[in-house]
This record gives structure tokens, sequence and C-alpha cells, in this order.
């Protein structure tokens, strides 16, 4: 039996295919959208209202359309990989023509209904482009340098486009899931061993350089290091956000201070606590359990993907999966890492809790894709 009899034989079809899908994921979705709402009322001082229900109601939306995806053949949207990127990257060009200006950042589409971020588009649609381009890829061509290259530039692109809005969080996750994306794909480790020995070498410069007549950066980006690295050099201004994040965090203790009892946010203290900053939120209510609640549940998720992805014969839908996967742990590992003060704060949400719409619709198709990938291979 060839592989296409396989898949025609056993591949789930019709109304038969929700019985399919990988519920436990779906379910943990679910659960750490619960987190969200629970902790954006919480925010707004028992209120559904200005950011529970909206959030609630673009959840509810955002599962349906990961249940309808789920329902397209993979085969779909392996064959509009190419189509939904370029989609993204034209969004990207005229978000510098028309976008909307918010916080300093140009980043936003007003679609009037909803304003959209076309940088979470371009995440998924660039792991889905890399999918498709080493799914045709002949496995022997792969670590060529002119195949190499191909990929490089489907990365940089986007990339470029989003730092000079400027958005530094989003640029960074495209080039690590795209990255990983490939590592996956089989690219020999020395290009990476490479670009990594590279950046150390250009991060080394850049301190060396500083006071000389070659200094590489700005006095004021010098200060914004310093500010990152001791943040209490600045507590009123630049380190702010990070000093009163770290508070938050360490009064929650192990048990936390109780549902909606939560000081630094209460009183206004923590700031963006609805977005970026909602884990210090969680972190400070429930204290360390309920953060490593939370982590456990974004860790199981990953570990779902991994095992979905390692049993699918589907070279696109494995390589689609993992990209999925790390593009989800780069969103949380990220944003904790940001709000710990182990990171500089470059604007990325907590997936599924904080406050927002694009990130949220865009996370779920995701999802909605890797369910097609699990629905439709071969059994």
């Amino acid at each position: 039996m060839s592989y296409l009899e396989y898949t025609v034989k056993y591949v789930p079809t019709g109304p038969r295919k929700i019985l399919y899908l990988n519920w436990p994921i779906a379910l943990l979705l679910l659960s750490v959208g619960c987190v969200g709402f629970l902790m954006l009322y919480s925010v707004a001082g028992g209120s559904l209202q200005p950011w529970a229900e909206p959030q609630m109601k673009r959840f509810a939306a955002g599962f349906a359309l990961m249940l309808i995806i789920a329902m397209v053949p993979i085969w779909f949207w392996r064959n509009v990989a190419a189509l939904a990127y370029a989609v993204s990257v034209a969004l990207l060009f005229a978000v510098e023509l028309f976008g909307e200006v918010g916080m300093g950042a140009q980043r936003w589409i007003d679609l009037g209904f909803m304003r959209l971020q076309p940088s979470e588009l371009a995440k998924i649609t660039l792991v889905m482009l890399l999918a498709a381009y080493y799914d045709w890829l002949p496995i022997k061509k792969v670590s060529h340098p002119l195949w190499v290259a191909l990929p490089v530039f489907f990365i940089l692109l986007p990339t470029a486009l989003v730092v000079i809005q400027p958005d530094l969080g989003t640029s960074l996750l495209l080039v690590f899931a795209g990255a990983a994306v490939m590592f996956v794909a089989g690219v020999h480790w020395a290009y990476f061993a490479a670009v990594i020995a590279a950046g150390i070498g250009v991060v080394v410069a850049v301190f060396k350089s500083r006071g000389t007549s070659w200094q590489l950066l700005k006095d004021y980006q010098y200060r914004r290091i310093d500010t990152f690295l001791d943040p209490s050099q600045d507590p009123l201004n630049a380190g702010y956000h990070i000093t009163q994040s770290k508070i938050a965090l360490g009064s929650g203790g192990w048990g936390g201070k109780g549902f909606m009892q939560g000081t630094q946010s209460r009183l206004n203290f923590l700031p963006e606590k609805h977005t970026d900053f909602i884990f210090t939120t969680l972190a400070e209510e429930f204290g360390f359990i309920g953060a490593a609640s939370l982590l456990t549940l974004y860790a199981l998720i990953i570990i779902f993907c991994i095992n979905t992805a390692i049993t699918n014969k589907d070279r696109f839908s494995a390589l689609l999966t993992i990209g999925i996967a790390v593009t989800f742990f780069l969103f949380f590992a990220v944003n904790m890492l940001m709000v710990m003060g182990l990171a500089p704060v470059v604007g990325v949400p907590l997936p599924l809790v904080s406050y927002g719409g694009s990130a949220m619709l865009v996370l779920l198709a995701a999802f909605g894709m890797m369910q097609s990938a699990h629905v439709h291979k071969p059994r």
C-alpha cells in the first residue's frame, strides 16, 4: 500500500474529525485562557469591564476559529503558506505607510472593528513558509549555502520591517522561531555556531567601544543598558517598571496575598498591569504556587506539541507543529524573563493571559493549524 493510499484510507473525514482533535492541548489552552480572564477581572478591581469581558469574547471567537481551522486538511495550509507570508509582509509595509502610532511605536492597522498588528501574523506565516520550504526541499540540499541563504532572507525581511516600527521583542521572536525551524529541519550546526559567535563578537565590541572615538551606540542607548543591568540607578524613570515588577513578584511569597488583594496592581504602582506585566499581578496574588501552576500549564502544552510532532509522518506537519511550539515557548519565556528583570523590557505579552486581540487570535489560529496537522496525520 502506497503512502497516499494509506493516508486516504486512515485519515479521518467528515464530522468524525472532531474526535481526533488533540483534546489535551485544547483543554490546556482553555485553562490558560480562564487564568487570563481571572487576572483581568482582578486588575479591573472586580469588574468584567474594561478588560475581562472583551477578552472572553475574543477568546471564544479565537477558540471557534481554532476548531474551524483544525477541520481543514493540512495540505491546504501547506499550499497557502507562501501566499500567507506574502500577505503578512505586505501588511508590514502597509504599517509603515499608514499604520497607527501607539506608545511611541507604529505597529497597528485600524480595520474599524479591531486594530490588527501585522507583526503578530508574521510570526506564524513565517513558520508556515519555512515548514513548506523544507517539506519541498530535498534533505541532501538542506545545508547547502544557496538553500540556506533563501530561508535566511525569508526571516530577515519581516524582521527588518518589525525592527523599524520599532518592536525589538517581536523581531527577536521572528529570528529565534525561524532559526528553530531551520535547526529542526536539519541545517548544519556550524551555521548556527557562526551566527552565535558573531553575535557574541558584536556584544563585546559594543561594550569595548564605549567612550572611544569609534563608539558603536549612542550615549542614551548605553544608559538603557545600564538601567537594565541595574534598575536602581534610575528607579523613578527608566528603571521604574522593572523595579515595581520585582516588588510585586517578591511580595507574593509562596502563597500570595489572595485574589484581588495585590497592592502593587490595585494601587496602580505596577505599570501595564493588564498587558505586559500581568504575570507579576498573578505572582503577587497567588504567589510562587500560582506562578508555577501557570508555568506548568504552558509546559504541558509544549510537551503535547512536541509529542504530536514526533509522531507525525508528514514533514510539513511536524515542522509546522515544532515551529508553533517554539513560538509559543518564546512568548511566555521572554515575558516572564522580562518581568523578572532577567531580560530587557521589550513589550512581549503573556500568551492567552495578557489583554489583547491580535496576538490571541493569531495564536489560536496557529494552534488550529497544529490541530489540523494532528487530525489529518495518517493513522
